[in-house]
């Protein structure tokens, strides 16, 4: 129990380890997955990633559909104000020497979705409020998490968006490909062109598991409705509430 209770410490520590990023990234980027592929069976809309949004508000702007435009413009606020909040709260907690400086953004979005779960199907006839307040709330979490991932990783891991994951796959199998032939027309000869193994695994395992999360996520909703939602939020306290618990302890230790 202590070893399961340590290793759950450590990935939203202070102290980081690529091995805390790696395992923290997986479990982020199936919840993302989660996330955005139940949120599109519940609105017809992606809000884990904001190339596809960006795009749509031009391609209305220039169609003169303006409500579609404002819509497009809120989810893009919210993802930005999500990310606002992560760093909001980590340096909040880095001030005030806090082990939970990382699991509160966690913590926010955990409660955020167990509300959207235990909310949504009371809310949901209500179409026009429900529709753009879900997209806005979804695409808040989503850049809250994407925030917290970038500034633990120092932005060598994202778990909302698979664009630059793939990119970097391909990358990688090129490095990986690439015949090393010396021509002799070099001197001295150009070093050997390898790839990263590691960072290939890694970059691997992001892409599988957003992948498992969608499918998850997806068969959950089509089945179980938005209280599907509420074991993801359970996730996410999970992997935060020992840190939240270690400060609460040294609180009243000072009192």
């Amino acid at each position: 129990m202590q070893r399961s209770v340590d290793y759950v410490r450590t990935l939203t520590a202070q102290a980081r380890s690529a091995r805390a990023n790696r395992h923290l990234g997986y479990a982020l980027a199936g919840v993302a997955g989660a996330v955005n592929a139940g949120g599109f069976l519940a609105v017809q809309q992606y809000t884990s990633h904001m190339t596809g949004i960006v795009s749509s508000a031009a391609d209305n702007l220039a169609l003169g559909a303006f409500d579609l435009v404002l819509d497009a413009l809120g989810a893009i606020v919210s993802f930005l104000l999500g990310a606002a909040t992560t760093a909001i709260l980590v340096n909040y907690g880095r001030r005030r020497a806090l082990a939970s400086e990382y699991a509160l953004p966690l913590l926010c979005e955990a409660m955020l979705l167990l509300a959207f779960g235990v909310l949504g199907a009371q809310l949901s006839s209500v179409r026009g409020l429900f529709v753009p307040a879900t997209v806005m709330l979804l695409c808040f979490t989503m850049g809250l998490q994407n925030a917290l991932v970038t500034k633990i990783s120092h932005a060598e891991i994202r778990t909302t968006h698979m664009t630059g994951i793939v990119t970097d796959i391909g990358i990688e199998l090129g490095k990986m490909m690439y015949w090393n032939v010396d021509d002799g027309l070099t001197s001295p000869p150009h070093p050997r062109v390898a790839a990263n193994r590691g960072r290939l695994v890694l970059l691997c395992g992001l892409l599988g598991a957003f992948f498992c999360g969608g499918v998850a996520g997806a068969l959950g909703f089509k089945i179980f409705g938005y209280v599907v939602t509420v074991p993801l939020a359970l996730l996410l306290c999970g992997l935060a509430i020992v840190p939240a618990v270690d400060d609460l302890r040294a609180r009243g230790r000072r009192r």
